[in-house]
């Protein structure tokens, strides 16, 4: 997300950061990734190496290699012997799901983008940093940018 919160415009991201790809790569495979139904339609096929759920209102939806559900609780249900479960995005989803989770592994971009997706916001006092790492721009990441993973303090028994 930029500084602003801003996670996407138009149905994209706003930026072009390769280090951010790579580390969401390294994050995600082997795992399930749930998506509302136009983060899929971003990305444009299901990714290699994970379990691809996709949220959506459209009740005859198939996509081949992912499985579709109508709500975010129904899918959190069908993946209750999952140990970790990455949530990335839209915002609407991100949304649903900050108050169920337990951890957040961001990328914030030290730069304000134009956007009309937002991440939404969060209690600091609930999340302390589990690790922060800072990068300067370069000549392959036109932004200076930030890895940061927070984790909950106190968990309730309705997180993910």
């Amino acid at each position: 997300m930029d500084k602003n919160r801003v996670i996407g415009y138009k149905n994209r991201l706003p930026w072009h950061l390769p280090a951010d790809l790579v580390r969401f790569k390294s994050v995600t495979l082997q795992r399930p990734v749930v998506m509302g139904r136009k983060t899929f339609e971003s990305i444009g096929k299901p990714m290699s190496l994970r379990r691809n759920i996709v949220i959506t209102q459209q009740k005859n939806m198939f996509i081949k290699n992912c499985e579709i559900f109508h709500s975010f609780n129904e899918a959190i249900d069908a993946l209750k012997s999952e140990s970790e479960i990455m949530v990335i995005g839209g915002g609407q989803l991100f949304k649903e799901a900050l108050p169920k989770a337990n951890k957040m592994i961001l990328t914030i971009i030290e730069y304000s983008f134009r956007g009309d997706v937002y991440f939404p916001f969060w209690k600091d006092k609930e999340w302390y940093i589990l690790s922060k790492e800072d990068y300067k721009k370069n000549e392959n990441n036109f932004y200076s940018f930030s890895f940061l993973e927070l984790k909950r303090y106190a968990r309730n028994q309705n997180t993910i």
